[in-house]
């Protein structure tokens, strides 16, 4: 067997593979030795049917099949040796009339080969990096929502502007009949509290359901109705009230610091809202790392320059999948899946010039660390390190697991690269200013 490469330009070239007769005799010939041992065809007994007779019925076909293994070998261990960079995989070139009975065999794949290009953190326009902090006004009303969690319900017999009232919505021609608590203080229309305010256990009012609150969201939970049906509701609803209570805020004591974050470790209400403070900006930190990480992506994608193989990669992407496309469609999702490319090159070039690596120690406490902040969410607070040890061995054993750990690791670390390395500017604001600037 021969393989050869000829160069057509720097994001091309072609493969020609020369496969001659001794290198796939031998093979063929056990192979149909044994199909002769074990054939059953009628007027021979089994294991004496003509050897021409076999070579004429699974001849060609165990032929083709062995000549396609030699090349799918053979191919593969060339382009690793030669330490060729190709894109998709190399596409067989169309040959009509091929003739499968001459000894000498010749074939040709064309290959798309991955551009050469340089990556420049420092880009030349600087990437904003939010520092998104927690001010006073979201502090106090975090401490206002603890407070009102944990407080005590108190009966009432009358309907109050800062009340809770259980009750039913019900709507005969739209099937609703659903039970739901309010909070008056959640309530936008100005008509909606006229006609609740001084209300009874036992009464029934129409309310219109267009603008009633003052987060639309909060209309599909009350009526038990799918979000976007709710989106755009406009209809009179009846709701009948089974119980009126008022909140009492919970005091900012010791027993309440206790039942938040563990004996002891909260005192005051100044660390009480200083321990807001800094949990909420942990949380931010992660909406404006994934800000951070989207932005030096397209950043790096815009003034990193390089051309494609693209006539190859449309003529790869026609013929790969697992329904032909026609050239049109082709390039269609060539033209959609091109910035993906792009940033696939330009991060697994960046990887491997700062030899960013994930190693099985520290994917295993990334996982510790994944674990224990997932327990936290449901009030594990203190996980003993035998727990996380035997959790972190069940999530390692899963392969898919592994996998997106892995990625998630690895986008870790190029974060903290970006950070140290690239072209940014810092900027603080409150989290109201972050979402109008980031997301507007």
């Amino acid at each position: 067997m021969n393989i050869t490469k000829e160069q057509i330009d720097d994001l091309n070239a072609v493969v020609k593979v020369a496969i001659s007769k001794e290198d796939y005799q031998d093979k063929v010939e056990k192979i149909l030795k044994d199909y002769r041992k074990q054939a059953n065809i009628p007027g021979f007994r089994k294991g004496q049917v003509p050897m021409g007779l076999i070579k004429k019925q699974y001849g060609k076909a165990v032929l083709v099949d062995e000549v396609n293994k030699l090349l799918q070998d053979n191919l593969n261990k060339y382009l690793t040796e030669e330490k060729l960079d190709v894109l998709g995989n190399p596409l067989p070139k169309q040959q009509d009339n091929f003739d499968w009975d001459k000894d000498n065999l010749d074939f040709e794949f064309e290959l798309g080969l991955a551009p050469s290009f340089d990556v420049n953190l420092k880009t030349k326009k600087a990437v904003t990096q939010y520092k998104i902090v927690a001010d006073k006004k979201m502090i106090e009303e975090q401490v206002e929502r603890i407070q009102k969690q944990y407080g005590k319900l108190i009966s009432k017999t009358e309907v109050g502007k800062k009340d809770e009232i259980t009750g039913f919505f019900a709507n005969e021609e739209e099937e609703i009949d659903h039970k739901t608590t309010l909070e008056m203080d959640k309530i936008k229309s100005k008509k909606a509290i006229d006609a609740l305010v001084g209300k009874k256990v036992g009464d029934s009012v129409t309310l219109n359901t267009k603008g009633l609150f003052k987060e639309d969201y909060l209309l599909s939970s009350a009526l038990g109705i799918a979000r976007d049906k709710a989106e755009d509701l406009k209809i009179d609803v009846t709701f009948t009230i089974e119980e009126i209570n008022e909140r009492e805020p919970a005091a900012l004591d010791q027993e309440l610091f206790d039942k938040l974050f563990g004996e002891g470790k909260v005192t005051s209400e100044k660390e009480l809202k200083d321990k807001i403070k800094e949990d909420s900006e942990k949380q931010f930190e992660q909406q404006s790392d994934q800000k951070l990480l989207n932005d030096i992506t397209e950043k790096l994608i815009e003034e990193t320059k390089f051309e494609l193989p693209a006539e190859f990669l449309k003529k790869w992407i026609q013929i790969s999948g697992e329904n032909p496309l026609t050239a049109d469609e082709a390039k269609e999702e060539f033209e959609k899946s091109e910035q993906g490319l792009r940033y696939q090159l330009i991060e697994g070039k960046i990887i491997q010039e700062n030899e960013l690596q994930v190693q099985f120690d520290e994917l295993k406490e990334f996982a510790k660390g994944f674990i224990k902040s997932q327990m936290a969410q449901y009030g594990h607070l203190d996980p003993k390190e035998e727990e996380l040890e035997s959790v972190a061995a069940r999530v390692m054993s899963n392969q898919d697991e592994v996998k997106r750990l892995s990625e998630q690791l690895m986008s870790q670390k190029l974060l903290d690269l970006y950070k140290e390395k690239a072209n940014l500017k810092v900027k603080e604001v409150s989290y109201d200013d972050f979402i109008k600037e980031a997301y507007s």
